[in-house]
């Protein structure tokens, strides 16, 4: 039960029934804004709900939903029903376009089944003759008019229409041209049609000298439009002609309105079905605007909202510009009547208003304006007191009609109803008006009753203190600035602040000074106390939020410390990683001049001449060795590290692309690109084409890699026979051929070819440079070459081999 009868004006549901109203796109939809109704059945609320949070997620997405020709055709339907009528190409038209959209409607939804299934649900009750369609459209073109071929006579008559005007024009013309020549008419006149037959524009003076009738004269009459006689028997029979063709026009509407009538219970439907959903896209477009949500919906009575907003109050701050604070607010069964207090103009009976038009509208199937995991209940009855009910016709003052409505609350309300109640108590005596409001609170708790209700009256926020059901609440208030702040806080009451702001508006000393006197002293002290309480409450909060604030940063820069110290040991272990790599190398190095030296000597049983000369050279490759000491900047940049397929990833890590299988190390990294060394190769590689590997994986595959092309345990026969000179690369990336490409060359090598063709082709040169930076890497290649310009050119490299 709703109360009173303005409910929906009161609140101003009627100002955003106008609005969802203007969204729909034909009669059919706004018909069901019209009906649009409260309900308190829980499975009826889910459905409509869950059917506009879906319509909302297809406006959101972007996808194409039909959103033209919803066309309002049942007038034509109803017309239909009677026999022996038919439809005008106009009606048929309509109908045409409205069951193309509908049909555009079912086929979308059908296929989304899965994402939108309530509304594929309703889809489903479409049923009629798709056959239909193609008869209308078979009939009726793209302008709405019957086709030539619509049948044979039709076709047949048009064409003797066409041939006969064809035939009228001439003759006009001919006698057109003839009265310009003697100065009957004047020279731009063009023959024109009156009353249906085609006539000539000719001077009043001389309507005697051509032979035929006058059907009309000009507005001055200065001209007369003349049917010549010569023609005359034309017109006629074009006009005869005309009257076939309209009767032949009748009799095929009436044969398609005969096909159409059995399928009017069906398509009846099917525009029932297109209203539906025309008016579930209103609500949805409405819901978008308003940036509102589906609530998590109780069957019981709750209310948990969390950044709730007044909607009109919303909508019209949009515009300027403006914020509005969000109430967040919560009833439950041990606080079920929430009493607000605080100063005017604080926004307490924007709050009451805010908790009835957001209820109603949910209740009404409307998503709401407050975040997603908000809580609402359902509730059977919603009672206002809202505003001045006074009546010169039934004898009713202002705290008269509010009594009236406390009478209709106490008789009719329940545990299920919600009771909104502004400046309660007021408009008479306040001794005696606080008595009663007080008598009735308490009734409404005994009752099981809930609600928000704002009130000035000290007695009411002491009951509300110290009963059970009730809570306290208050609009905050900056006694500083004495502004007030729009946020609602629950489990305390508010002060008026009528003191400080009547001393902020400049009221005489004197007048406050006895005003304070007539309260009394504990009132004074009382108010001063919530007053103070509010000012010491909100300085805390701002410590408070300082401190988080400091704890945060804090947070964030030890995190950061973490982080960097984790770098810097990474880093200190690549360096001795490269440090030991390097003196390896050089060890090596070493090891290679030594070995070679002694071997020099024992082959050529050198002199000591010889030999001296092969300390000497030992001596000056030592002497070029300087191992550099490494150090550690002070304040060493910090390198980026950046998230792959396997993990982070920075400079110096190793990375395999995934669909070649290479592995190479990370030289840099260029917006969304790696830079890789493939060997000796560098090459850009995107970041989603390559995975993380450990150094240890990268060991092992390299280790594979060279076992893959020695010698020993190789079947040179079969090598030998499997083994083509010829390797044909087209169309594949840089980095897939780095392998198969020294691959090649070292089996061509050690088989004994001495000339290998690179299949690369010529594009923009880029594979061509690509495979001539592997070959300068390997010692193996004696030259490399383009091949003869009549076997491939450019596009293949031939390699020579040492």
């Amino acid at each position: 039960m709703l109360y009173p009868r303005s409910f929906e004006e009161k609140l101003g549901f009627d100002r955003i029934r106008s609005i969802i109203k203007e969204s729909c796109l034909s009669p059919l939809g706004m018909a069901y804004v019209e009906k649009m109704r409260f309900s308190k059945n829980y499975d009826q609320l889910q459905t409509w709900l869950q059917q506009t949070e879906e319509f909302r997620r297809i406006l959101t997405s972007g996808e194409s939903f039909p959103n033209a020709n919803y066309i309002d055709a049942t007038s034509g339907l109803d017309k239909a029903s009677l026999q022996g009528t038919f439809l005008t190409q106009e009606e048929f038209f309509d109908l045409l376009l409205a069951l193309k959209t509908i049909e555009g409607i079912v086929r979308f939804l059908k296929s989304n089944a899965e994402e939108y299934p309530l509304l594929s649900d309703i889809s489903g009750a479409v049923f009629f003759n798709q056959q239909l369609v193609h008869q209308i459209e078979a009939k009726i073109d793209d302008k709405g008019q019957l086709r030539n071929n619509a049948s044979a006579e039709l076709q047949q008559i048009r064409a003797k229409i066409q041939g006969q005007q064809v035939q009228l024009r001439r003759v006009l013309d001919r006698i057109l041209r003839e009265a310009k020549a003697k100065g009957y008419t004047k020279d731009d006149v063009t023959p024109t049609i009156r009353d249906g037959r085609m006539v000539i524009p000719v001077s009043v003076a001389y309507k005697r000298s051509i032979k035929g009738f006058v059907h009309d004269e000009s507005a001055t009459g200065q001209t007369v439009y003349l049917e010549p006689a010569e023609v005359l028997e034309v017109n006629n029979s074009i006009r005869e002609l005309e009257y076939e063709e309209r009767r032949e026009i009748v009799r095929i509407l009436t044969v398609l309105t005969d096909a159409l009538r059995p399928e009017l219970d069906s398509l009846r439907k099917a525009f029932r079905f297109l209203g539906l959903v025309d008016f579930i896209r209103a609500k949805a477009k409405f819901a978008v605007k308003l940036e509102a949500h589906m609530p998590e919906l109780h069957n019981r009575t709750l209310v948990e909202w969390y950044n709730s907003r007044h909607p009109l109050l919303w909508m019209a701050h949009q515009e300027q510009g403006k914020p509005v604070v969000p109430l967040n607010i919560r009833l439950s069964q041990q606080q079920r009547i929430l009493v607000i207090s605080g100063p005017n103009a604080g926004g307490k009976s924007v709050c009451v208003k805010t908790v009835g038009l957001v209820q109603y509208m949910m209740q009404c199937g409307l998503l709401v304006p407050m975040d997603g995991h908000s809580k609402m209940g359902i509730f059977q009855n919603v009672f206002l007191d809202i505003g001045d009910e006074q009546s010169i016709d039934n004898d009713l003052s202002t705290y008269s009609s509010h009594l009236t409505n406390m009478r209709h609350f106490v008789n009719n309300g329940n545990k299920r109803t919600l009771i909104l109640i502004d400046e309660f108590g007021t408009g008479t005596e306040p001794q005696f008006g606080g008595a009663i409001a007080e008598s009735l609170l308490s009734q409404f708790a005994e009752m099981g009753m809930y609600g928000v209700i704002n009130t000035h009256y000290g007695n009411l926020k002491r009951f509300a203190d110290k009963t059970k059901g009730l809570v306290n609440g208050a609009m905050r208030f900056d006694l500083e600035k004495l502004e007030p702040l729009y946020d609602l806080e629950i489990g305390k009451p508010g002060s008026s602040f009528a003191l400080e702001i009547a001393r902020k508006i400049g009221l005489p000393k004197e007048v406050l000074k006895d005003a304070q006197g007539l309260v009394g002293v504990d009132q004074v002290k009382l108010d001063r106390m919530l007053g103070q309480l509010e000012s010491d409450k909100r300085k805390l909060e701002e410590k408070l939020k300082k401190a988080e604030d400091r704890d945060r940063r804090l947070k964030l820069r030890m995190e950061e410390y973490e982080d960097l110290k984790a770098r810097l040991d990474d880093k200190r272990r690549d360096l001795i990683d490269d440090a030991k790599r390097e003196a390896k190398g050089i060890m090596e190095g070493a090891n290679r001049r030594v070995e070679a030296a002694i071997k020099e000597i024992k082959e050529k049983k050198a002199s000591k001449e010889k030999t001296k000369e092969v300390r000497e050279q030992l001596e000056k490759y030592k002497g070029n060795i300087k191992i550099g000491q490494r150090k550690t900047p002070a304040a060493e940049v910090k390198e980026p590290e950046f998230v792959v397929e396997g993990g982070t990833i920075k400079v110096g890590n190793y990375v395999r692309v995934k669909d070649s299988g290479t592995i190479g190390e990370v030289l840099g990294v260029r917006g969304k690109d790696l830079e890789l060394s493939l060997g000796g190769l560098k090459t850009t590689v995107k970041m989603n084409r390559v995975e993380k590997v450990s150094r240890r994986v990268q060991k092992k595959e390299e280790k594979e890699r060279s076992s893959r092309v020695s010698m020993k345990g190789i079947d040179i026969n079969a090598k030998m026979s499997n083994y083509t000179a010829n390797l044909d690369i087209r169309g594949r990336r840089g980095e897939e051929i780095f392998f198969d490409v020294q691959n090649f060359v070292d089996e061509g090598a050690m088989l004994g070819f001495d000339e290998l063709r690179i299949v690369h082709g010529k594009g923009d040169g880029i594979l061509r440079d690509v495979v001539r930076n592997i070959l300068d890497t390997m010692s193996q290649v004696r030259a490399y070459k383009d091949e003869h310009v009549e076997r491939g050119g450019a596009g293949v490299t031939v390699v020579h081999i040492k």
